[in-house]
Formats: structure tokens, sequence, C-alpha cells
């Protein structure tokens, strides 16, 4: 018996844009920002093998290339987009 935790967290940016360096997220996952507002979402490593994940990746990369504004991983589309990915990578 054990505990799942959730596939996604999302924290305002502007609430952690100071402490983005000190945030810290569990072991296994990844922060990544999305979005206009540039939501922080956390998510599992494991996501970055799907096929649909590393388009955005690529999008990234066009958009950004290795350079981020935000000195983080940041994804160039809305964040309903980004969720409705990742909740079917939920269902895998």
């Amino acid at each position: 018996m054990g505990f799942r935790l959730p596939a996604i967290r999302r924290a305002s940016f502007s609430s952690c844009q100071e402490a983005s360096k000190n945030v810290e997220h569990p072991k296994g996952y990844l922060a990544i920002y999305v979005g206009e507002n540039q939501k922080r979402f956390v998510i599992p490593i494991s996501y970055l093998n799907q096929s649909s994940f590393q388009d955005l990746l690529s999008q990234a990369e066009q958009e950004y290339g290795y350079d981020h504004p935000r000195g983080g991983l940041t994804i160039p589309c809305s964040e309903n987009v980004f969720q409705n990915i990742t909740s079917c990578m939920n269902r895998l």
C-alpha cells in the first residue's frame, strides 16, 4: 500500500519568482514554466520520454534556443494545451 503524488503541481510564477532558485521539488520531478503568466508546474521526469512532450520541447527550442528567459525550462504554449497534454500522459 502506498500513496501517489499528484502528476502536476501548479504555482503562480509571480509568487515563486524570487524564491525560484530555492524552490524544492520531489526527486524525479522537473519544474517548468508555461503560458503567458508563466505558471510553474512540477512534472515527472518520465514525461520527457513521451513524444507529445518532446514536441513541446522542440517548440521551446525553436522559440528560445537554449537560453530560456526565466532561467528555467519555459514551454511556449497555453496552460490549457499543456494541461491537456499532461492529463493524457497521466492516463498511460
